[in-house]
């Protein structure tokens, strides 16, 4: 069953690519340019994708049944439902708007967000006491559906912002675009290093002191430029670690982390040399037919669903659970702040949307930094944070 599991996942994520270019070719057919018309390449980029979410949807039934939980008690699972979840918040908004232009640019971000959760041990694993309960199901799940739809808003922005930022001329708002462009290549940079490694076979071992001091020992896959707390390498011929992290600091992810910033630089580098130029430039002309108006709807509106879910998931379920399970509502760990810091961001962006009149660019910018906000806490905070959230 496990095995039947990860090839429907390689198959989503096959046809999710193959969609993905399905959908460039909607683009440059002009008969598809107007408005709530469909042509023939749209079409079979709509049906590709749908085939690819049932069989992502196939490798979360089959896990369930495998691991006799539901597949998302760390880090591989969530990203891996995650990314799901996303993929089925855009055909739903697809169909309500026949926008091909957001499948261009919906799925290659749930291809990276799929690849980014391969990064993370894949093995079927019986869940900690802390996790077994049906809460994990109802919080998880209904917290990354309010995220993934919340994830549309982004990618509409994205779009709108490609469109509407003059990108011959320097600006503070040229300059924040390329920070995303960049921050979507870091990613796939770090997917290609990690893949390199692991072709490789590469592993470094080391026995360290953890926060309780007790003794324990980390195995890298990427070579060690931060080491763990009193950390000593037991293969004497690998590459020695620059600094050592306190015990606080999970310094494996972290080194994940530095190696992702590393790696994006020197990929976006090769990019901007090649090209010559932005990287927004250099797609701006995929979104030369949309409507801008159109654009700033889809964003709004997945931010209108989007929010009351991951209200419930993500903030009124989870105080629940925490109640339960550890006889307190609220504990200031650090996925409940940036949690409650995501929530209050949204907060703030519907009263501004709707109190202030903040449409158009000022809306899509703080659609991006939303979306910056849930990825922060999905990297970094799971990552870096040690917390009573860290349990992948």
């Amino acid at each position: 069953m496990a095995d039947l599991s990860g090839n429907l996942l390689y198959a989503a994520f096959f046809l999710y690519l193959i969609a993905t270019f399905i959908f460039g070719g909607s683009i440059k057919d002009k008969r598809g340019a107007e408005e709530k018309k469909q042509n023939n390449w749209a079409k079979l980029g709509i049906t590709l994708t749908i085939l690819g979410f049932a069989a992502q949807v196939g490798y979360f039934i089959t896990r369930w049944i495998a691991a006799g939980h539901a597949p998302v008690s760390n880090l591989f699972e969530f990203t891996t439902f995650f990314g799901m979840m996303m993929v089925g918040a855009f055909i739903l908004i697809y169909f309500l708007y026949k926008t091909p232009v957001l499948g261009l640019f919906a799925l290659p971000i749930a291809l990276l967000i799929i690849a980014y959760a391969s990064l993370f041990p894949t093995e079927i694993s019986p869940l900690i006491p802390a996790l077994q309960s049906d809460w994990l199901h109802i919080h998880v799940t209904t917290a990354a559906a309010g995220q993934s739809i919340l994830a549309i808003s982004f990618i509409a922005a994205i779009i709108y912002l490609v469109k509407s930022v003059e990108q011959t001329q320097a600006s503070k708002r040229t300059f924040f675009l390329e920070i995303i462009m960049y921050t979507l290549v870091s990613t796939l940079a770090l997917v290609i290093v990690s893949s390199t490694f692991s072709m490789m076979d590469y592993k470094a071992s080391f026995d360290w002191v953890d926060k309780k001091d007790m003794a324990a020992k980390q195995e890298y896959t990427l070579p060690a430029l931060v080491g763990p707390h009193e950390g000593v390498m037991i293969e004497k011929d690998q590459f020695q670690p620059l600094v050592e992290m306190p015990a606080i600091i999970n310094a494996k992810k972290l080194n994940t982390v530095i190696w992702s910033i590393g790696a994006g630089l020197v990929l976006y580098g090769l990019i901007r040399l090649i090209a010559r130029k932005r990287v927004g430039a250099l797609i701006k002309p995929l979104v030369k037919n949309v409507n801008l108006n159109l654009l700033d709807e889809i964003s709004y509106r997945s931010v209108l669903i989007g929010f009351p879910v991951f209200t419930l998931g993500a903030l009124i379920f989870a105080m629940i659970w925490a109640q339960i399970a550890w006889t307190r509502f609220w504990g200031w760990d650090p996925k409940e702040v940036w949690a409650l810091i995501t929530w209050l961001f949204y907060a703030a962006f519907l009263h501004l949307r709707m109190s202030k009149g903040w449409q158009g660019e000022k809306s899509a910018w703080l659609a991006v930094i939303g979306f910056a906000i849930m990825i922060f806490n999905l990297i970094f905070v799971n990552l870096v944070i040690a917390g009573l959230h860290s349990y992948a």
